[in-house]
């Protein structure tokens, strides 16, 4: 039995549940059904476990008889797994001219398909200096064959779009 101060993140336990009545959960899962609060401690008590509140928006709240260690376990655990079957995914950026080289645009190529494989997305953008532009057609035209080399691997969430003085195109890797 345990009477631990909460933080608001965790549940509420034993005398801490302040409701009138609740609808009551037994120890092996079996519905109990609706009980007063101070009858559901009882039987809590008896069987020398915790009253849990499972459930604190639901009307009538929903409570349950558990060890409440066992219990924080159990979450902690089912947390971690969670965490650990997450991909997180970051915007990788390749810059580019408009008037890039052949040999320069397939080592940007090679960067990106590195980036699409890993899984990351990637953004390619051409910045646009002073007369430059005034060839942002260039620019789009560099940005499709950009796009083009990288079809097996990636797809375009977003196509080329000119933003001020900057275009730029946003892959993401495909699903296998």
């Amino acid at each position: 039995m345990h009477n631990i101060s909460n933080n608001k993140n965790e549940l509420q336990i034993n005398n801490e549940i302040n409701d009138k009545e609740i609808r009551l959960i037994g120890a092996d899962g079996t519905m109990l059904g609706i009980v007063s609060t101070s009858e559901a401690l009882e039987m809590a008590f008896q069987k020398n476990l915790d009253l849990v509140k499972i459930s604190p928006n639901a009307v009538p709240p929903v409570c349950k008889i558990v060890d409440y260690n066992k219990a924080m376990y159990e979450k902690a655990k089912k947390e971690k797994e969670a965490k650990k079957s997450q991909k997180l995914v970051t915007l990788k950026e390749v810059r580019l001219s408009a008037k890039i080289e052949e040999h320069d645009l397939d080592f940007k190529v090679k960067n990106a398909y590195k980036f699409l494989s890993e899984g990351n997305k990637v953004k390619a953008s051409i910045r646009f200096k002073g007369r430059q532009q005034k060839y942002t057609d260039d620019g789009y035209e560099v940005l499709s064959k950009f796009a083009e080399s990288l079809k097996e691997v990636g797809a375009i969430d977003k196509a080329p779009l000119l933003e001020g003085r900057v275009m730029s195109i946003i892959l993401s890797p495909q699903k296998p």
